[in-house]
């Protein structure tokens, strides 16, 4: 059994985590923390876990933290830099569910995030977690960034144009639409139920956290410089992603079904639709699947992929403890294996 700590169990990303961590047959869960819910058991403050966790939150006492072997972070941007380096140092493994190591450039992370690095040093070694491109990577890492929930949608969507030749770079468009839960657990005025319900809003145009991210890892895939505009969305569901992905592909006879299905072919977690799908949030709620479509706009030469994800599991909880099934040699997909919730 690995045993296992969550630093900052209290947000919908952390409540996701622990539901998938109670059901996973190799996890033993030995501390997770909340300074200020410390003491309070934690099937109080979610009672979907009542019978399944039986801890209490407790302070985050690096000693206890110590005594696992790999400490997930479900912490607000900022807070894993400042214990990673000590917990490695210890010999524990860490997935960061947070920003902190995603970006490689630390005058990128300090210009996106507002504050200077804590552990500029470890940039280089942490592993982006996302295993449909760097999965020997992750089976052989200290450190891993999860990626964010927008990035792991737009990422496989463009994926295997970006791994193709025959594309135009400079106008990647990515239209994106997220559920409330991707703003977090917390009390604010643009969240609550009616400022949200009925309504629909971009945000973020001049320029979202997440859009850095994106062009580091689709100029890794691609090997070169990308034109990206990304433009996020609120809408008035509680979970899900759809992102709506445009580009110019300079070969007419592409078998654009073809190469996505031969591209994601031994993907656990990878669904390519039938040709001529449009792929719905709900059939991920809950899952940590990614459904992709793929569509060639009539008589044009632009392409159009339809990527839907829930933000919770796929885009941030499910890919962590795909991670982490890679980094200690598991079944892939242990743990992982729930169907999507309808309606």
């Amino acid at each position: 059994m690995i045993k296992v700590g969550v630093v900052g169990g209290t947000g919908y990303t952390g409540v996701e985590l622990l539901r998938l961590l109670a059901l996973h047959p190799g996890v033993q869960l030995e501390a997770v923390t909340s300074r200020g819910e410390a003491g309070t058991p934690v099937a109080d403050l979610f009672p979907n876990l009542r019978g399944h966790v039986d801890l209490d939150f407790s302070e985050p006492d690096p000693e206890r933290l110590a005594a696992c072997e790999l400490v997930f972070f479900a912490t607000p941007n900022g807070i894993a830099m400042k214990m990673t380096e000590s917990l490695l140092n210890a010999g524990v493994k860490v997935i960061d569910l947070a920003a902190d190591f995603r970006l490689k450039d630390p005058a990128l992370w300090e210009a996106w995030y507002g504050m200077p690095h804590a552990c500029p040093g470890l940039l280089e070694e942490a592993v982006y977690g996302l295993p449909e491109v760097n999965r020997k990577s992750i089976a052989d890492a200290r450190l891993v960034a999860n990626p964010g929930c927008y990035p792991t949608a737009v990422q496989l969507g463009f994926m295997p144009l970006l791994e193709y030749e025959g594309i135009d770079l400079s106008c990647l468009i990515a239209d994106c639409k997220s559920g409330v839960s991707g703003a977090g657990r917390k009390a604010a005025v643009g969240t609550l139920l009616a400022e949200t319900s009925e309504s629909f809003k971009a945000y973020g145009v001049p320029g979202h956290r997440h859009l850095p991210e994106i062009r580091q890892g689709l100029e890794t895939v691609s090997g070169q410089q990308v034109g990206l505009t990304f433009v996020p969305h609120l809408t008035p569901m509680i979970r899900g992603i759809h992102a709506t992905l445009y580009l110019q592909l300079d070969d007419p006879d592409l078998d654009l079904q073809s190469l996505f299905e031969a591209r994601y072919r031994d993907e656990p977690f990878v669904d390519v639709l039938p040709a001529g799908s449009h792929p719905e949030t709900r059939s991920v709620k809950g899952a940590n699947h990614c459904r992709l479509a793929v569509h060639r706009a009539p008589a044009s030469n632009v392409v159009v992929v339809l990527s839907v994800i829930d933000n919770l599991v796929k885009g941030a909880a499910g890919q962590a403890l795909q991670n982490m099934n890679i980094m200690f040699g598991l079944d892939e997909a242990a743990g992982l294996r729930g169907i999507a919730l309808l309606p």
